[in-house]
C-alpha cells in the first residue's frame, strides 16, 4: 500500500518550490486515497431469475401442470420435442409477462398455434411469437374472455399446483431450474460482497443455489421482495446504509429494464452502478433503449461472471 506521508517543508523555499511541494504532497495523498478505495472492494446486488437462474423450464412445468388440471385433454398429443419448443418460446415472451397465470395462458395459446385441432381462440392461426411479444397486454385479456377464464382463478391454480409440487417432490422442482453457464463457478470464487434481491421466496432461492451451484449464502444475504414485501429499491437503500458497506463500490445487476428505470428515479440511489444482463428476460427493443440511457450499462454473461471473481 502507498502511504501518503507528509513531506518535510523547508521554510526558506521560494514560490516555485513551494508550489512543487504542494503538488507533490497532493499526488501522494491522491495516490494513497485511490489505492485505499481500490482495496475496499465491491458489493453486488443481484436479481435471481433472469440473472443467476433460468427458471423457464420450471415455469413451463408448473404452467403445464395447471393447464392439465384446467383443460385435461390439452396435452394428449404433446411430445417431448414440442415441450422443448414451448420452453424456448417462454424464454422469448417472458419479458412481457407480469404474473404467473399468464404462463398458463401462453402455454395453451402455443399449443393452439401448433395443433389446429385444439384451436378455440380467434387469434391462434397465423400468430407468431414476435406478434405475441408486441401485443401480449391485449392478447391475454382477449384469451381470458374467449376461453371463459378469469385472472384470479388461474393465478390461484398455478400457485396451488406449484406449491404441491414443491411439497411432494422438491428435488424435481429444483431440477427444473438451471443456472446460467459460468454462474456457479463465478459465485464460488467471488471476492466481492454478494447479495441476492429476488421476487422468489428466499428459502427456494437459497436451496437452488445450494443444490445447483454448491453455494451456501447466509439467509441475511438473500432479500425476497415476493408477496407484497419491500420493493427492490428499498433493499438497495437499506444495503447502502449499512456501516460495513461504506466505501464499497455498489453494483446492481437486473434483467428487467423497468426496475432499473425506477432506480434511476431515486436520487438517493445515485451511487449505484446499474447493469442490464443481456442474457436475461429482456427484449432486443429494450436493449436498444439502454444505449440511450447513460446510467445503465449492458452486461454480457461472460463479463458478469468475470466481474464477480
Amino acid at each position: 500500500m502507498v502511504v501518503a506521508t507528509k513531506l518535510p517543508r523547508n521554510p526558506q523555499m521560494g514560490p516555485l518550490a513551494s508550489n512543487m511541494y504542494k503538488n507533490k504532497q497532493q499526488m501522494l495523498t491522491e495516490s494513497g486515497d485511490s489505492e485505499q478505495e481500490a482495496e475496499m472492494g465491491d458489493l453486488y446486488a443481484l436479481d435471481f431469475d433472469g440473472v443467476l437462474c433460468d427458471s423457464c423450464g420450471e415455469s413451463y412445468a408448473s404452467a403445464a401442470r395447471a393447464a392439465k388440471v384446467r383443460w385435461p385433454t390439452l396435452f394428449n398429443d404433446v411430445d417431448s420435442s414440442l415441450e422443448d419448443w414451448i420452453i424456448d418460446q417462454i424464454r422469448i415472451v417472458r419479458p412481457v409477462m407480469q404474473s404467473r397465470h399468464e404462463t398458463v395462458l401462453f402455454v395453451r395459446l402455443l399449443l393452439e398455434m401448433r395443433l389446429p385441432s385444439l384451436r378455440k381462440s380467434s387469434v391462434a392461426e397465423g400468430l407468431t411469437v414476435e406478434g405475441i411479444v408486441e401485443n401480449w397486454s391485449e392478447l391475454k385479456i382477449l384469451l381470458r374472455n374467449e376461453w371463459g377464464e378469469d385472472k384470479e382463478s388461474l393465478e390461484n391454480l398455478f400457485r396451488k399446483v406449484r406449491d404441491e409440487w414443491k411439497g411432494q417432490d422438491l428435488g424435481t422442482w429444483i431440477g427444473a431450474n438451471r443456472l446460467y453457464p459460468g454462474v456457479a463457478d463465478a459465485l464460488k470464487s467471488a471476492t466481492s460482497t454478494i447479495y441476492i434481491v429476488t421476487g422468489k421466496q428466499s428459502p427456494f432461492a437459497e436451496v437452488i443455489l445450494r443444490e445447483l451451484a454448491g453455494v451456501t449464502l447466509p439467509p441475511e444475504r438473500i432479500f425476497s421482495v415476493a408477496s407484497g414485501s419491500k420493493h427492490k429499491i428499498e433493499v438497495l437503500k437499506q444495503l447502502q446504509k449499512k456501516p460495513e458497506h461504506q466505501g464499497l463500490k455498489l453494483h446492481f445487476v437486473e434483467d428487467r429494464l423497468a426496475t432499473l428505470k425506477k432506480v434511476i428515479e431515486e436520487p438517493e440511489l445515485v451511487g449505484w452502478n446499474l447493469y442490464l444482463g443481456d442474457w436475461g428476460y429482456n427484449t432486443p427493443k429494450e436493449r436498444d433503449e439502454v444505449a440511450t440511457i447513460p446510467r445503465i450499462q449492458i452486461l454480457q454473461l461472460s463479463d458478469f461472471c468475470n466481474k464477480l471473481k
